[in-house]
């Protein structure tokens, strides 16, 4: 228990923390935590976390890191992310600046002729030849990305969707490069890059939360479309039903989540996207002996989109609904169609 495997790349332990006291958790020591994951992000480590050479490029050069300088990027800066939104909340205004600043590092690695998330020398060229359906998974195959590729890669910005947008050139671009993710065919693949649809694979993390993107994208009805597909194709009540391994339970939590009719996109920041819900009704038991209930009034296999949804009897029209209106209790119903 507790063992560092020098394995993986990143540090979310650093974002389950900021998530918690994002969510009012209290009860253990703040400042402490908060020490910790600033350290976990500033202290280099021989192994996978050079933050001279980060903080020096802005990004992990693939000349100077060798493999996965993608991947480590993007998941390190999702982790700043996660720090500067607690030192934020904690009134640590010097901190959450340095860090906010980090965060934003995501940026460097966009190549806007390419549109993806491709390698980038310490010189600021990018890397050539660039194939971005090329599978890597770490030194056994080389490579800059971790257990994906660029088509998987490109879209791991869940703290600044917008941003992400605005480097596409709109939502159009974006929304059309989405689109190909689901429809080019992945011609390569290895035992971590599975349940695919197009580019898109369902059987390890780094997807998961892209079908979400078309509701952040104005296109809510292509995220429910999707999510249907996954359930049908990708779930299976059988021994060996999952498309992918369940690392730390996340095939099965997407499941539940998505059943749900929502998703945390951005875990830190409190809130759940909007997919479409897959059981008629859900009933969550909360503190002190409140409930949230979950309605699909009409869902059928053909009634597979949301027309409208109503919380506690009041229309709701915002593409996601908050860790605090989940907290209150009451009733969220979707009307589909």
């Amino acid at each position: 228990m507790g063992k560092e495997t020098y394995t993986m790349i990143g540090n979310h332990g650093v974002s389950v923390i900021a998530e918690a006291y994002r969510k009012g958790f209290r009860g253990f020591d703040a400042e402490r935590a908060f020490n910790a994951i600033k350290n976990t992000q500033t202290v280099s480590h021989k192994l996978k976390s050079d933050w001279e050479t980060y903080m020096k490029y802005g990004y992990f050069p693939t000349d100077l890191i060798k493999t996965e300088s993608v991947s480590s990027t993007l998941e390190s800066v999702y982790d700043d992310y996660a720090v500067a939104d607690m030192a934020q909340r904690m009134g640590k205004e010097e901190d959450a600046a340095y860090f906010a600043k980090r965060a934003d590092f995501y940026k460097n690695l966009f190549d806007k002729e390419t549109q993806f998330m491709r390698p980038r020398n310490a010189d600021g060229s990018w890397k050539s030849p660039f194939n971005p359906s090329q599978v890597a998974h770490m030194e056994s195959t080389g490579g800059d990305y971790t257990e994906g590729n660029a088509w998987q890669y490109t879209w791991h910005v869940q703290h600044d969707v917008p941003g992400l947008i605005e480097l596409f050139g709109g939502e159009q671009a974006f929304l059309n490069k989405l689109d190909s993710l689901f429809t080019l065919k992945l011609e390569t693949t290895q035992a971590d890059v599975t349940g695919l649809i197009g580019q898109y694979a369902h059987g390890n993390e780094p997807s998961h939360h892209i079908t979400y993107l078309y509701t952040l994208a104005g296109r809510p009805e292509r995220t429910q479309e999707l999510i249907r597909e996954i359930f049908d194709t990708q779930y299976r009540p059988e021994p060996d039903g999952l498309c992918g391994n369940d690392d730390c339970g996340q095939m099965s939590a997407w499941y539940m989540f998505s059943a749900m009719g929502f998703y945390p996109v951005d875990p830190v920041s409190g809130n759940y996207v909007f997919g479409a819900p897959q059981l008629p009704e859900i009933v969550l038991n909360l503190a002190d002996g409140k409930t949230f209930t979950i309605i699909a009034e009409g869902l059928s296999k053909e009634h597979k989109y949301i027309d409208s949804i109503t919380l506690n009897g009041e229309p709701y029209t915002k593409n996601y609904i908050s860790h605090e209106d989940i907290l209150k209790g009451g009733t969220l119903v979707y009307k589909m169609k």
